[in-house]
């Protein structure tokens, strides 16, 4: 549905993209997500039409855009202010955009009428903005969108503005709302949870460059950076050296975890003999008394956190560098083990993951 081909954009001698190429299929859900900064509203407002690519081509359903106006795109846009007129009561919000198609009365009161039980608003058509809750004007301004149906749904940061449990109220609405209209949606987020629950597949960026692209399972357990690794929520980092190189495997020695086979990640770009590990904090497991595991290691209790259903544990382990983290759920009183207790870690060899050297991007237009 959409192709993007090498594109850049620079504003004066700064880079806020820098060649991106990707592609996103019909129907997708897909995520770009970044700090702020990293280019992704940049690239958004492109695909609408609202910024002009210095290179590069965007194609949408086939169609080549360049020069092709933002009202004349097959594409609809949900702002992050929501940007819904206060004048206007829900109903006219949403049938404003069909005013340009001259429907007939009959037409646009159903589609309208349609928009609005898609988005759930009920009988609030006759509304005002200002009587409405956080929640209710974002699903105004996705109805207004979404009564022209487009072919894609540009997404930027619509929920941003509303409190953690709506927020997570509306993630899982706006997937269903997704699957039923079965159009392209594209979000653009920097809440990486919110990418990983929403998404078909993820692009994060850094520096006006994609970093990856895979699927939200994929990125989390795989990441190819360090970077990426540490933007898509806790990891710890490991210090290793390279031993050995057999085609796609590489033999790696850690301390304290010992020697490690692993897998070399497509594109991997090393440092010498020099190697970062990962490994996720829910990947390392304690060991009560009694149990054992094939992979295992002790430490010390150097800081605990309680969040309700899990408990955060910082693990002082001889010989590393740094304090392990490491998630555990309260089944067991993991939330009453006391500071500076020995425990004991199992892990899995095949939870940790080799991570490329990151490559900062040079933001300055030759």
């Amino acid at each position: 549905m959409i192709s993007i081909d090498t594109v850049s954009k620079h504003y004066g001698i700064y880079k806020a993209l820098d060649a991106v190429s990707l592609d996103i299929a019909q129907g997708e859900f897909f995520s770009l997500l970044g700090p702020s900064g990293c280019g992704k509203t940049t690239l958004l407002r492109s695909i609408a039409g609202f910024e002009t690519p210095s290179d590069g081509t965007i194609r949408i359903d086939g169609q080549e855009m360049t020069g092709t106006p933002p009202n004349k795109r097959p594409v609809n846009m949900v702002f992050q202010s929501y940007a819904i007129f206060p004048h206007l009561n829900v109903e006219a919000n949403i049938a404003y955009g069909l005013k340009k198609l001259r429907l007939s009365t009959e037409e646009e009161r159903a589609r309208v009428g349609a928009a609005i039980e898609q988005v759930r608003l009920g009988n609030l058509g006759k509304r005002m903005p200002n009587e409405l809750s956080g929640g209710q004007r974002q699903r105004v301004a996705l109805a207004r969108a979404l009564v022209m149906k487009p072919k894609v749904l540009l997404l930027d940061e619509p929920l941003s503005a509303l409190d953690k449990k709506l927020r997570e109220e509306m993630q899982i609405e706006l997937r269903l709302l997704q699957k039923a209209v079965g159009i392209t949606f594209v979000l653009v987020t920097h809440d990486q949870y919110e990418a990983l629950a929403l998404s078909d597949r993820i692009a994060v960026m850094f520096d006006g460059k994609i970093a990856q692209i895979a699927t939200p399972k994929e990125i989390y357990q795989r990441p190819l950076t360090r970077r990426v690794a540490d933007f898509l929520g806790g990891m710890n980092f490991l210090s290793a050296r390279v031993t050995g190189e057999n085609g796609n495997r590489l033999t790696v020695e850690t301390a304290k975890f010992g020697v490690l086979n692993m897998e070399k990640p497509s594109g991997y770009q090393g440092n010498g003999s020099q190697a970062t590990i990962g490994i996720r904090p829910e990947r390392l497991r304690l060991l009560w008394e009694g149990e054992t595991a094939e992979h295992e290691l002790t430490g010390k209790v150097h800081n605990r956190a309680y969040f309700g259903e899990t408990t955060h544990l910082e693990v002082a382990v001889e010989g590393l560098e740094r304090t392990l983290s490491m998630i555990e759920t309260n089944n067991y009183g993991a939330d009453d083990l006391p500071i500076g207790a020995e425990i004991r870690l199992a892990y899995d060899p095949d939870a940790m993951v080799l991570l490329g050297e990151d490559r900062a991007a040079e933001r300055i237009v030759a």
